[in-house]
């Protein structure tokens, strides 16, 4: 089997290679999860809201001793991916990879200890801490997005906040398909929803009529 040492590829930039790699590395994926309190129950109402983007962590080892050289040369190279690219005026993205391991994102976190110095005080050994956050690029996040929400007749717990044109815009992608939600939970007020409040989402054809079954 070929070895092989992980490299980072900056866009527009210049690829390098590690010179030690990592003992291990961590990637981390959670969701945005809102509670909102309801007078009379025992626990919030948990609502989910997004989810986050992934993030890599990892510990990269530099040592250049033997080599009589200073470690910045090859520190500088990592700490310099969080400069705005002038011609973008962002970050550069960059593609982490490791044998069958590839992360896409952008240098979010750098810490460095330096630990050994030449005898004129040059750094020769550099332990760096660094964490990358996932890069989605948006168009293909809007296509990949499931398109199931008006298809199937479902419940709704209002929290806290909610509108009846904000629950319309997030079950159907429009805002202006509320009065369906109104005319099937008979909301004399359209505008006044109570926190905890059940609602039926009525699944909907494609001309923005409710379905029937």
């Amino acid at each position: 089997m070929e070895f092989q040492y992980a490299s980072i590829s900056p866009e527009g930039g210049q690829s390098f290679s590690v010179l030690f790699n990592p003992t291990n590395y961590t990637v981390e994926k959670a969701n945005q999860i809102a509670e909102a309190a309801i007078p009379g129950l025992k626990a919030p109402i948990l609502q989910y809201v997004h989810g986050n983007s992934r993030t890599l962590s990892m510990e990269l080892f530099f040592d250049t001793y033997e080599e009589q050289e200073d470690v910045s040369a090859y520190t500088d190279q990592v700490y310099n991916l969080l400069l705005i690219d002038p011609s973008t005026h962002v970050p550069p993205i960059c593609d982490v990879s490791w044998g069958s391991f590839s992360f896409r994102g952008v240098l979010d976190h750098v810490s460095g200890r330096f630990t050994l110095f030449q005898p004129d005080g040059t750094p020769a050994r550099a332990t760096l801490s660094v964490t990358f956050k996932e890069y989605i690029d948006v168009t293909i996040s809007i296509q990949q997005r499931p398109k199931q929400s008006s298809d199937h007749r479902k419940t709704r717990v209002v929290q806290a906040g909610d509108r009846l044109s904000d629950i319309a815009y997030q079950e159907y992608g429009d805002a202006r398909k509320w009065r369906p939600i109104a005319d099937v939970n008979r909301l004399d007020n359209p505008l006044t929803l109570t926190p905890g409040q059940r609602l039926i989402i009525p699944a909907l054809n494609s001309s923005g009529e409710v379905k029937h079954a």
